[in-house]
């Protein structure tokens, strides 16, 4: 039989052990449909309900798997509902690969239907590799080039194929005269900075009384290192939000996420520190860091076009966080004076005490914080843990408890709604024998959620482990939004754009033959979810709770509280539901703790 440009396509894929595409069909990918038929499915041919799912289904595959993750889509529209999961990928630093149709190269520039000029299109999102396939001999170098690319920069390439092209027959590159042949294959490695730079990091480290540490996805896999250099050190750690599932939250002198969405041990150790070690992270929040001239600082990254920014470090390190971190030990002083440390841990004891005070302040019906905090304790050790952007995000970062191996991401950079549910079903691919946790709210679920949905109930039969989790924050509010009208301008809650619709997300999973539950009573919180973690298939838990809980950031100050007040004089529609919830909420801070503390 003849092999055809899309039957080598596959092949290659396959030869560089893709073992999944997500994918919807269309005619512009025809020709590797048909090729797919001949493959008998392998690669194997994932169907998502919408091509942004599929996209998304990628980047949670590629985070939880550590493998370059695929996408692929008809041209036109289909390239075009890419995007939004590509950018996810690119500006969380993952590796896809996209490849898209593209009408027939003899129609192209004549305003043919779904003709878009892609190389323009994706000029951006896929700025490091993005070609079009033009020629069969072409193909192995340009596909072998976007995964290699795709991997070792960690980012999103493309290829473009017109519809003609893919069903021309294929002939490899020739010995000959501009002929670009290719090859398999790329080797591991690992980046370590000069010693004369190392010794220089650990001579301001060693220097300091006050260190700080701060942690980012990039820091995965040194979390031996890192607790290491924190017990050399007598320093506290804080986590970027991708950084969560780095080290246990369980280690007394982790103080947790940082940031809006952060702790109020992060903030402080931020604030009182007098040397910064930060360790694969781009943080972005400036103002949650030290003030410019209170702390010496180290920077660690494996980007050098990551390195330097944020704060004005005195030695910037480019190299792999374990390894770079193994260079370093070596030069460390032990500090024998572990008062610092001490005040650490006393901040992130009472700060665990408060969460839990927090979590118990009644609410109507639900507090969401509770829902949270109850979750912690259920989740195997071996959970993935997905969340959407939103209120979810705060309760995430601020009460959910990383322990053992629980992996956990969400839209980092991006912060879009839309990535928790389908990055649950491509961590599913990636390990279908553990359990996954989708953590979401219900204006995500509206967005796209709901169809996901249908996506689990269509392959959850074939999981070694079937258990996926869906937590849904019904508060029927676009309550992230809400309440940054409320704390960043002073605006009260515009109704029109923040209510939404009534949708029975129980009811909805039971009709799909998955299970169902509606919690309206606190006290019913922890037995759902001990009965979703048993089910023996994906189990929705619709937890009915109140928006007005507020995500108070770790340190508000006094510009949020005024603008929030001005909220409530012009007219807010829950006014004194946010106060009263806003006050109870606060004053968990001030309460007599466990520990005698004040």
């Amino acid at each position: 039989m003849v092999e055809l440009v899309s039957d080598f396509l596959l092949r290659r894929l396959r030869e560089w052990d893709v073992d999944r595409i997500f994918s919807y069909a269309g005619d512009g990918i025809n020709g590797i449909l048909s090729a797919w038929q001949r493959a008998d499915n392998d690669p194997r041919f994932i169907q998502a309900r919408h091509e942004e799912l599929a996209a998304f289904e990628a980047v949670g595959y590629a985070k939880f798997s550590g493998r370059v993750g695929v996408c692929m889509a008809t041209g036109g529209p289909g390239a075009v509902h890419l995007l939004n999961g590509l950018y996810d990928a690119k500006l969380d630093h993952v590796p896809v690969v996209a490849i898209v149709g593209q009408q027939g190269s003899t129609s192209l520039g004549g305003a043919y239907q779904q003709e878009i000029d892609l190389g323009s299109l994706y000029k951006d999102v896929a700025s490091e590799y993005v070609q079009t396939v033009t020629t069969p001999q072409q193909l192995p170098n340009v596909l072998d080039r976007a995964i290699r690319t795709a991997w070792t920069k960690r980012t999103v390439t493309a290829l473009i194929i017109p519809g003609d092209v893919q069903e021309l027959e294929y002939s490899p590159p020739t010995h000959a005269f501009k002929m670009v042949p290719s090859s398999l294959g790329v080797s591991g490695s690992v980046l370590i900075p000069a010693s004369d730079d190392i010794q220089r990091s650990a001579d301001v480290l060693n220097d300091g009384e006050r260190v700080a540490i701060m942690i980012g996805q990039g820091a995965r896999g040194a979390g031996t290192e890192v607790t290491e250099v924190a017990d050399t050190l007598g320093a506290g750690v804080a986590k970027a939000l991708l950084g969560k599932d780095v080290l246990s939250d369980d280690l007394p002198y982790v103080t947790g996420v940082s940031g809006l969405m952060g702790t109020r041990p992060s903030w402080e150790l931020m604030r009182d520190c007098d040397t910064l070690l930060m360790i694969g992270a781009s943080f972005p929040y400036s103002q949650f860091l030290p003030e410019f001239d209170q702390a010496r600082g180290v920077q660690i990254d494996i980007d050098p076009t990551m390195i330097g920014m944020r704060y004005p470090f005195e030695v910037n390190l480019v190299g792999d966080a374990q390894a770079t971190l193994r260079e370093l030990l070596p030069l460390l002083h032990r500090k024998e004076d572990r008062t610092w440390r001490a005040n650490v841990e006393r901040t992130v004891t009472r700060w665990w005490e408060t969460m839990e005070r927090r979590a118990r302040v009644e609410a109507d019906p639900v507090n969401p914080e509770f829902v949270f905090h109850e979750l912690s304790d259920e989740l195997p050790d071996d959970s993935i843990v997905t969340t959407d952007a939103g209120s979810a995000a705060n309760w995430y970062g601020r009460h959910l408890r990383i322990r053992g191996n629980i992996r956990g991401s969400l839209s980092g950079t991006l912060a879009t709604m839309g990535p928790g549910m389908p990055y649950a079903t491509g961590a599913k691919f990636a390990h279908p024998d553990r359990p996954v946790f989708a953590l979401v709210g219900d204006g995500a679920m509206q967005m796209n959620g709901i169809n996901e949905l249908i996506t689990m109930a269509h392959y959850w039969p074939e999981w070694q482990d079937p258990r996926v989790v869906i937590g849904v924050l019904n508060n029927s509010d676009l309550n992230q939004v809400t309440w940054e009208l409320r704390a960043l301008i002073g605006s009260p809650q515009f109704s029109p754009s923040q209510e939404l619709p009534e949708f029975g997300y129980a009811r909805f999973a039971e009709l799909l033959g998955l299970r169902g539950m509606r919690v309206e009573q606190p006290g019913d919180v922890r037995g759902a979810w001990q009965q979703a973690v048993m089910a023996d298939r994906p189990c929705l838990v619709e937890f009915v709770t109140d928006p007005a809980v507020p995500p108070i950031p770790p340190e508000a100050n006094w510009d949020q509280m005024e603008n929030v007040a001005e909220a409530m004089l012009r007219g807010d529609p829950d006014a004194w539901s946010v106060v009263k919830e806003g006050v109870k909420a606060k004053a968990q801070e001030f309460v007599p703790h466990r520990s005698g503390r004040k």
